[in-house]
């Protein structure tokens, strides 16, 4: 009977972390953990958090957000710094988060840079909300992220302030400071660094992260324009397939498709970043019709047929780089999956624009 009470919890559980967000709100990040803290304590952390984001963090790919916080949270626990995100927060920049980034920097205004975040949250984080409220001759831009409450938090939710604030500074004078800073969980030891670091109050176990500023500050001008001119239809089309699926497929798709472009898969490390089992995993996605080994074959195939398409890569350099033990190994999943080899494949692609051969 227990068993029977606790599986829809399990299932809840893992629906409620199927929150995804762009790996590119770590870009920089392993660099500065490097330089911080060493190579050690670098490797140590990607191996806990089972994803190397170095190899990703330009491909503008989702991973779910228990990914991140558990990197953030490995690093703060083998540095022994329980300040790491106070200490990251100065280093990021809006104009690393990819195509969303620069989409938010083609707003003429501060005003309509933040509208555009909020109306396009979705594009770079399943599961998070941000809004603008105006309250007299104040603004407050408030943030809730669907990794509150998961080890590690408090690190993403300093970086999220960090970012916000790059935002604002993109618009407003570099002596521009935040009125005040709001953030949604309990007080952490040694507060008073908090706010020399930021120069304004910081107030905790408030509702949500928010941000504010004055009402005036929404008019601040772009200081260097985004150069390209990026809509919504283009951060649509910039998005693969792969963010339009739903449920815990979805997620786990996203997970393993940044699993093959650091070339190396498992299911343990899928599970890992889902905070459950194999055999929970395996059971959850097969109430969904989706059986693991199967959507692993056909996004490696995915990617396979786009590096035969895009790239002169050697067949057995893009064997390697999916993580097949040989060649052979990967002509054998290819053939299958579409028919054809690869050299076949490459010169049917290549022979013809508009001829293309389909991953079935």
């Amino acid at each position: 009977m227990a068993a029977n009470h606790f599986a829809p919890r399990v299932a809840a559980s893992l629906r409620a972390d199927a929150a995804l967000i762009s790996v590119t709100a770590l870009a920089g990040v392993p660099a500065f953990v490097r330089g911080a803290f060493g190579e050690r304590v670098l490797g140590n952390a990607r191996q806990e958090a089972m994803l190397d984001f170095e190899l990703i963090e330009d491909s503008d790919c989702f991973i779910p957000q228990r990914t991140m916080t558990t990197f953030a949270e490995a690093v703060a626990r083998m540095a022994g710094e329980e300040h790491l995100g106070l200490k990251l927060a100065p280093h990021l920049t809006i104009r690393q988060f990819g195509p969303w980034g620069e989409y938010l920097l083609g707003a003429r205004t501060l005003g309509a840079a933040v509208a555009r975040a909020a109306a396009t949250m979705g594009f770079h984080a399943r599961g998070d909300e941000m809004s603008l409220d105006l309250i007299d001759d104040r603004a407050r831009i408030h943030y809730t992220s669907a990794a509150r409450g998961m080890a590690g938090y408090p690190h993403v939710a300093w970086g999220t302030i960090g970012a916000i604030i790059s935002l604002c500074r993109q618009y407003l004078p570099d002596s521009w400071r935040p009125h005040r800073i709001e953030v949604d969980f309990s007080t952490q030891r040694r507060s008073a660094i908090f706010e020399d670091t930021f120069q304004c109050p910081v107030v905790f176990g408030m509702p949500t992260i928010a941000v504010w500023l004055s009402a005036g500050d929404l008019r601040g001008a772009a200081h260097r324009p985004s150069g390209t001119m990026l809509t919504i239809g283009d951060l649509a089309r910039a998005r693969s397939e792969l963010h339009r699926m739903s449920g815990l497929g979805g997620v786990v798709a996203h997970q393993v498709w940044a699993q093959i472009l650091t070339g190396s898969v498992s299911i343990e490390s899928t599970a890992r970043s889902l905070d459950t089992s194999v055999r929970t995993l395996q059971r959850e996605l097969g109430r969904e019709g989706v059986d693991f080994r199967t959507l692993v074959n056909a996004l490696r195939g995915r990617r396979a047929a786009e590096l035969l398409r895009q790239t002169d890569a050697s067949v057995t350099r893009i064997s390697t780089a999916l993580g097949y033990a040989a060649p052979a190994h990967f002509a054998r999943a290819f053939r299958k999956a579409t028919g054809i080899g690869p050299d076949e494949f490459r010169r049917a692609s290549g022979a013809n624009g508009k001829k293309r051969t389909a991953i079935r």
